[in-house]
């Protein structure tokens, strides 16, 4: 007598192979996930150097890089640490922008030297950045639509204080800040950025401040219990977001020469996208400022390339944009690769 076993379709066996090319597929994502923006990063750097040998593997090219990419840098610096608490800080773009015009007004309009307006001015930008976070944790406003409440006002602020650009009467020293060379061969602002990168990485790696700010960010009700004020952690979150809008505002003047409303207004973009691709590149899903540094330096070397090959103005738009959605997509790859253990 013979039996018939029909199979059922829920107890049908895996396919030879299914697991080993499953496992494949996995460590192919978590490699994507955690070296996409370095992988990528290395090959517009071959891809320009083989194009344009004699022009972009330059020490002068990487020189322009560091330096086109340090304002960047600052800015992304001070959104990392926003978010690392959990937050969004849409003011920053505004915020750099009202403190550029401001602290040109301040020399040119109300006389002040430059040793009294610039740190005056990084004052403010920490006083905005206090607004927002007072905003976020004690009014229990949704961070977004405070921070670009608060990014609005700045701008009517701006055109209240002053419609055109501020272009005369600025001293001279003041262009040293990011156009003078402490070292030699060397714009300021490569190691002005480097100090405000390095400050941030110890504060969030090697202070308790910095445990509790990610701890806040893993599981604020937990931090909470556990005895962290979430409230204040957060408040200085959006303080130092504000102290580096002002210092990028700032260094972006001293770098045109004048105060211009709106100068500063593009580098949210760029920020958010930098610090996105950060969060993707050696971590899962995580923001660090290493990883923020990386994702500048993709955006700076991008940058860089579109100019050398004499790309049209709009392509450097198209390219942002495209960088935050790449940087977005794969920092949830991460998230999802994280959680899925």
């Amino acid at each position: 007598m013979t039996t018939t076993v029909t199979a059922q379709p829920g107890n049908a066996a895996p396919a030879p192979g299914t697991p080993s090319r499953s496992r494949a597929g996995r460590i192919a994502l978590v490699i994507l996930s955690r070296y996409g923006t370095l992988i990528g990063l290395a090959l517009m750097l071959i891809l320009f150097t083989v194009r344009a040998p004699t022009v972009f593997p330059t020490l002068q090219n990487f020189t322009n890089i560091l330096a086109q990419g340090s304002l960047t840098a600052i800015i992304a610096a001070g959104l990392t640490m926003a978010l690392v608490v959990g937050e969004f800080d849409l003011s920053i773009g505004y915020a750099a922008s009202f403190a550029g015009l401001l602290v040109v007004g301040f020399m040119a309009l109300q006389g002040m030297p430059i040793w009294v307006a610039v740190p005056l001015m990084l004052v403010i930008g920490g006083v905005i950045g206090a607004v927002n976070g007072i905003l976020v944790t004690k009014a229990r406003i949704n961070a977004v639509i405070a921070t670009l409440g608060v990014g609005t006002i700045l701008t009517g602020l701006g055109f209240a204080y002053s419609p055109f650009p501020i272009v005369t009467n600025i001293p001279v020293e003041f262009s040293v800040i990011s156009l003078g060379r402490f070292i030699p061969g060397i714009p300021n602002s490569i190691p002005l950025m480097i100090i405000v990168l390095a400050i941030l990485w110890v504060i969030l790696n090697k202070t308790d401040l910095g445990q509790k700010m990610q701890a806040v960010g893993g599981n604020k009700e937990a931090a909470r219990l556990s005895g962290i004020r979430v409230d204040r952690v957060k408040i200085f979150a959006f303080v130092t977001a504000g102290v580096c809008a002002a210092l990028t505002g700032i260094m972006l003047s001293s770098l045109l020469g004048s105060g211009t409303l709106a100068a500063a207004d593009g580098y949210l973009l760029d920020a958010f996208a930098a610090v996105f691709l950060g969060s993707a590149t050696l971590r899962d899903g995580e923001f660090h400022i290493v990883g923020t540094l990386v994702g500048v330096l993709v955006i700076a070397v991008g940058f860089n390339g579109l100019s050398i090959f004499g790309a049209p103005s709009w392509a450097q738009q198209v390219f942002s944009g495209g960088i935050l959605i790449v940087a977005v997509g794969l920092a949830t790859l991460s998230r999802r690769i994280l959680k899925a253990g």
